[in-house]
């Protein structure tokens, strides 16, 4: 070997392990900030009750706490989506993950109730900054490892999301429901101070610039088409339990474990999408996605045909556990099939997704005022049904 040559290697193999290390504290950056995301989502529904009694408003009022958190994060996914090739990745996602924190601190100081719907608007704006950028970047940093990464995204996520309730009884009963929003501020500081101290990340290309031709080719994909289709029914299915299950379980439950119900479903997302993420690499992701429908249907039929007392909890427990592996299945399904515009995938998922949860919970809640709760759970056989047949025709043209 020649001295250059001898020069050269350790040169190489260190800027390797430059590159890895900088992908493993990327990872920590966006998980870390996945989880107090999703922390501060289902923190939503659980404070509720603390701001009616401090802003004394009527419940119409209450009802646009979802939307106005929702309407901003759908805009903002897909402007990112649209300029992701343009603009830094480093860049959008610092200001994402900056305005997501500073709109949870002024939703903890909010004077009125007018004022907390504004700052959560904000604050969605800036999610969806966030998270129109973090899953592609994951996308980029693993392109041989999409589905596990983003089971593993959407673990953290679960993780949050369980932690979010529970952040806030604890400040209600520590007196003051603000502390819950003051604390996860707080918890935004590490993560922002990552972000800034990390170099920009390395990745093997990235996305390319969105155009007119390259849109109408990417809505064109079939995984892409399927992914948007079953997205919009397994979340619109996901987005009526999250809504009506703890309804449903007042009266079946003891008021304290009704009330707990959801969190219970929310729990068994933790692993159930850790194993889905694993094995996602040895299924494929349309087989796994049938597998996880195959096993909501019985547990589905089991829970609200069948299940009363404590077995309702254990049919939630094993809905949430199969359906929870669904959206980044289906997610890396399409990715997969377009991997230079993640950012525009990432963005349809998003925007199809919010709709089911918009559309399917909305019509329940009509069915509810006419027919009670049970009618209206149990005609959510209708979406998972649908769910289960577009993903069986997936599946019968990736195998003919």
């Amino acid at each position: 070997m020649s001295e250059a040559a001898a020069t050269q290697a350790p040169d190489a193999d260190t800027d390797a392990e430059t590159d890895r290390s900088g992908r493993r504290w990327w990872t920590v950056a966006v998980f870390a900030y996945i989880t107090l995301e999703g922390a501060g989502l289902q923190m939503r529904g659980a404070v509720i009750p603390a701001l009616r009694r401090t802003f004394d408003v009527p419940e119409w009022q209450l009802g646009l706490v979802a939307p106005a958190g929702t309407v901003g994060y759908v805009l903002a996914v897909v402007v990112v989506g649209a300029v992701a090739g343009r603009l830094d990745t480093r860049w959008l996602l610092l200001v994402g993950i900056v305005g997501t924190g500073a709109g949870i601190l002024v939703m903890g100081v909010a004077p009125s109730f007018a004022l907390f719907l504004a700052a959560l608007l904000g604050r969605g704006l800036f999610t969806g900054v966030g998270r129109g950028t973090d899953r592609p970047l994951l996308s980029h940093l693993y392109p041989r490892q999409r589905g596990r990464i983003f089971g593993y995204y959407d673990m953290m996520w679960a993780v949050g999301a369980t932690a979010g309730p529970l952040l806030v009884a604890a400040a209600v009963a520590a007196g003051n429901w603000r502390l819950a929003y003051y604390a996860l501020a707080l918890a935004f500081v590490p993560v922002v101070a990552l972000v800034v101290a990390l170099p920009t990340p390395e990745v093997d290309g990235g996305d390319d610039p969105l155009d007119w031709a390259e849109l109408r080719r990417i809505t064109r994909q079939p995984a892409v088409v399927t992914m948007a289709v079953a997205l919009f029914l397994s979340t619109g299915f996901e987005g009526g339990l999250f809504t009506w299950v703890t309804t449903y379980a007042q009266g079946r439950l003891p008021g304290s474990l009704a009330t707990a119900s959801l969190s219970v479903m929310l729990a068994a997302y933790i692993p159930g999408r850790f194993a889905s993420g694993w094995l996602s690499e040895r299924l494929g992701y349309v087989r796994l996605a049938v597998g996880l429908v195959g096993l909501t249907i019985p547990a589905f039929a089991y829970t609200f045909f069948l299940a009363d007392g404590y077995g309702l909890l254990v049919g939630l427990f094993t809905i949430g556990l199969a359906l929870s592996g669904m959206y980044p299945t289906l997610l890396a399904y399409a990715t997969e099939a377009v991997p230079e515009h993640s950012a525009p995938v990432n963005a349809t998922a998003a925007v199809t997704s919010a709709a089911g949860i918009a559309v399917v919970p909305a019509a329940m809640g009509f069915i509810i005022g006419d027919t009670g709760v049970v009618g209206a759970m149990r005609l959510l056989a209708v979406p998972l049904a649908l769910l289960a047949l577009v993903l069986s025709y997936a599946l019968y043209r990736a195998v003919r």
